[in-house]
């Protein structure tokens, strides 16, 4: 990532999520990093989409309240363009405790994007994870095979 100044300190150089950006200049927006930890620290959000705003910027695209599925957060990506999101996924460990992570999933689907779309979100998801700090698990989907909830769950169970 580039390092940028912060506004926040008097002198010296900021490395907070606020000023990440990647080679193709996108950076993640301050709303976004708050969603984040609101999704994270409150629980109280099923998921959040994410979409690169004139090609500039990351910003949150749409939010689910902790009551809706997984299929409800299927049902808000579009089919013609690339979206970043974190989803809360319910599950059960080996042992058959109900437990639940943050994962983060990186949509774009194949033949239905532009070249242009599809290179600008894998150019700036660094920036993205980078920026989301302890979610380890990630997922890459281009089609809707791709985001069946039980291949995901059984990749948390490990």
């Amino acid at each position: 990532f580039e390092a940028k100044t912060c506004a926040r300190l008097t002198s010296g150089v900021c490395h907070c999520p606020c000023s990440l950006t990647m080679s193709s200049g996108v950076r993640v927006a301050a709303a976004s990093m708050e969603l984040f930890t609101q999704i994270k620290m409150k629980k109280d959000l099923r998921f959040v989409t994410y979409r690169i705003k004139d090609s500039a910027e990351i910003v949150a695209d749409c939010t689910g309240a902790k009551s809706e599925t997984w299929n409800d957060f299927v049902g808000h990506l579009p089919q013609d363009e690339p979206r970043y999101a974190l989803v809360d996924i319910p599950y059960q460990d080996q042992e058959g405790i109900d437990k639940s992570k943050l994962v983060f999933v990186h949509w774009s689907p194949d033949g239905r994007t532009t070249v242009r779309q599809r290179m600008l979100y894998a150019s700036s998801k660094l920036a993205m994870k980078s920026a989301l700090t302890g979610i380890m698990t990630e997922v890459q989907a281009n089609d809707m095979e791709d985001l069946a909830l039980e291949g995901i769950q059984k990749k948390l169970r490990g």
